[in-house]
């Protein structure tokens, strides 16, 4: 007996507390043992970020039944893993808050698993919290299921009120919650066993990969039909390699946090196959005698490209341990076997790799990642894909929904208004707060989140869904403002930065090291500035030594990865490295930028 669930939401309604609640209260965990919350987000970048990145799999037993969860990503930009996870289950649980109702992730993933057919249980989350009108979201609920098309069918969905920090479910607001009994029961009840014939030939997609340093590479997938042993040698159909044959070395499943090796499975189970050296996602493990693929999950297209590149400024090599286009390379084609929704293609010249991904946070993980492991080299701008449609050029939307104070309403809609938003809808919260949604290009919204937070005093919170292509609006206003550009190597000083201070915003303090071509602030003005922060006082017998101590500068602008891919130009590179994110020109040389920009003067 076991049941296959996907855990669903949008980001930060709890998905992952719950599956700590249910694997707390199914005894998995000794009694004595110490688990840290969300213990599901094994990643340090989740839980820095507090989402999920990676789908994952658990499995808890309730009385004599197995039920194997799927933690998925509540964040369109991680389509990819909601698209193939829910391949593997029969049945949902849609997490939504009591209080914010459903947003735009909850619609994105939603959508996926209606597509898929799959039976929904809708939990109603954070019944506990001041604020939590679960009736309202309840109704709106209802209306998403509606507004998707929903069959008859899928519109007949049980409904439970939960805590998941509390541990507790109810089937009414009324009832009195003791432990997440209900939730097991209605799961039991409501999903359906696996279908499929255990007697009939092994058939497996490999939905997930993963990697062992002593095993290698893992497949990771349900077994559709059949079942599959332990040291079996197994045909893997692959679309473009033919059928290849291959031994199981090791087989397992899922209980709590741990793989649990097993010398058998059958149809239904979810389970992590070693052995095969080079499979890869979207490939079929099937019986030797009767090889027969399955067909793969289709997956959105990437929507936003980035240039990887390495790294030529004068500190290339002093902080990375991976530093060369060989080893650049290498790792992001690695990315791209066990990240389908990413997309790996050559540059122009051999030191340069295009790589497109599902939006700005889908890349910038990618980024955070690298540098953690070692990797020093630079990124441009992100620029969405363009394609041409039946009417022309086209460019991908976005649905936009923002959370604010009504008194910086207007000018949130300002901004999108130059922006060439549209207003789709507006309503207001009990909280005081209006909910504002817009159709916008995402190329108008590159740079807009940290422009958003400025201006709301950081309460604004906006969520986007990606809305498939429309026509290309046109010439967008860019960034208002230039740069101001490090004159020369050397060793910034307070003398120096307080010139540079009265000129514009800095994003660096003393003691900074800096390189020409690098930029050092925000200039007041709409051009660039070169300035000198390296320039120090000339010491007479009047002045001393001591007397920059008494200069004061305002604190720098701390520039973070994500802030840093939102400002730069077309013509300005983030340099990543381990230690450091630093901003840069394309062309370092203040002469050869100069000759550059009197170049493009002539031509327009």
């Amino acid at each position: 007996m076991k049941r296959n669930i996907a855990i669903i939401a949008h980001v930060d309604h709890g998905k992952t507390t719950l599956v700590d609640a249910m694997l707390k209260q199914s005894h998995i965990f000794h009694a004595k043992e110490h688990v840290q919350e969300r213990v599901m987000d094994s990643l340090d970048l989740e839980r820095e970020r507090g989402i999920t990145i990676m789908a994952k799999n658990t499995g808890v037993y309730y009385g004599d039944v197995k039920i194997n969860i799927v933690d998925i990503p509540g964040h369109a930009d991680f389509g990819g893993e909601v698209e193939r996870s829910l391949s593997t289950v029969d049945g949902v649980l849609l997490l939504v808050d009591a209080a914010e109702g459903p947003l735009a992730q909850t619609k994105y993933v939603l959508r996926k698993a209606l597509a898929q057919n799959l039976k929904a249980i809708v939990v109603i989350n954070k019944i506990d919290r001041q604020d939590a009108q679960a009736l309202v979201v309840l109704d709106k609920c209802l209306d998403l299921f509606i507004e998707l098309g929903a069959t008859d069918e899928q519109l007949d969905f049980p409904v439970l009120f939960a805590s998941a920090r509390a541990g507790i479910a109810k089937y009414r607001l009324e009832d009195e919650g003791e432990d997440l009994t209900p939730l097991f029961e209605t799961i039991l009840s409501k999903i359906p066993a696996p279908s499929g014939d255990k007697e009939s030939p092994l058939q497996m997609l490999v939905t997930t990969l993963d990697w062992d340093d002593y095993l290698g590479r893992i497949a990771i997938g349900r077994i559709t039909n059949g079942s599959v042993n332990t040291g079996q040698t197994v045909a893997v159909v692959t679309p473009d390699r033919g059928v290849l044959s291959a031994k199981v070395s090791k087989l397992y499943q899922y209980v709590g946090l741990k793989r649990t090796e097993h010398t058998s499975a059958e149809a239904g189970d979810i389970v992590a196959v070693a052995g095969i050296a080079d499979i890869s996602l979207g490939e079929t493990l099937a019986d030797i005698e009767h090889p027969q693929a399955l067909p793969f999950v289709p997956v959105d297209e990437p929507t936003v490209t980035m240039d990887f590149m390495i790294n030529d400024s004068p500190f290339a090599g002093r902080e990375g341990q991976f530093v060369t286009s060989r080893h650049l390379r290498e790792r992001l084609m690695r990315e791209g076997y066990t990240n389908v929704s990413m997309r790996i293609e050559n540059g122009p010249t051999p030191d340069v790799s295009h790589v497109s991904g599902r939006g700005e946070l889908h890349l910038a993980i990618l980024i955070e990642t690298m540098r953690r492991q070692g990797y020093e080299f630079a990124v441009s701008r992100p620029k969405v894909i363009l394609r041409q449609g039946e009417q022309g050029l086209e460019e991908p939307m976005e649905l936009l929904t923002i959370d604010v104070p009504q008194q910086y309403m207007g000018t949130v809609m300002e901004k999108l208004g130059a922006r060439k938003g549209i207003m789709t809808n507006m309503e207001n919260n009990a909280t005081g707060s209006v909910r504002l949604e817009f159709e916008i290009s995402a190329r108008a919204l590159l740079g807009f989140r940290s422009e958003l937070l400025t201006e709301t005093r950081g309460y604004g919170v906006m969520n986007t869904l990606f809305n498939g292509y429309g026509p290309y609006r046109g010439d967008l206003p860019g960034r208002p403002s230039g740069v101001l550009v490090a004159w020369e190597e050397g060793e910034a000083t307070a003398y120096g930065l307080q010139n540079a201070e009265e000129r514009g915003h800095l994003f660096i303090g003393p003691q900074c090291h800096v390189y020409e071509g690098m930029i050092i602030g925000e200039s007041a003005r709409p051009s660039d500035l070169d300035v000198n922060v390296c320039k120090r006082k000339h010491l007479t017998n009047i002045r001393s030594s001591g007397a920059d101590d008494a200069i004061r500068l305002e604190p720098p602008r701390d520039m973070s990865l994500d802030q840093s891919l939102e400002y730069i130009s077309d013509d300005e590179l983030v340099e990543v490295t381990p230690k450091s994110v630093r901003l840069r020109k394309r062309t370092l040389n203040r002469q050869e930028r100069m000759r550059q920009q009197k170049k493009q003067q002539e031509l327009n």
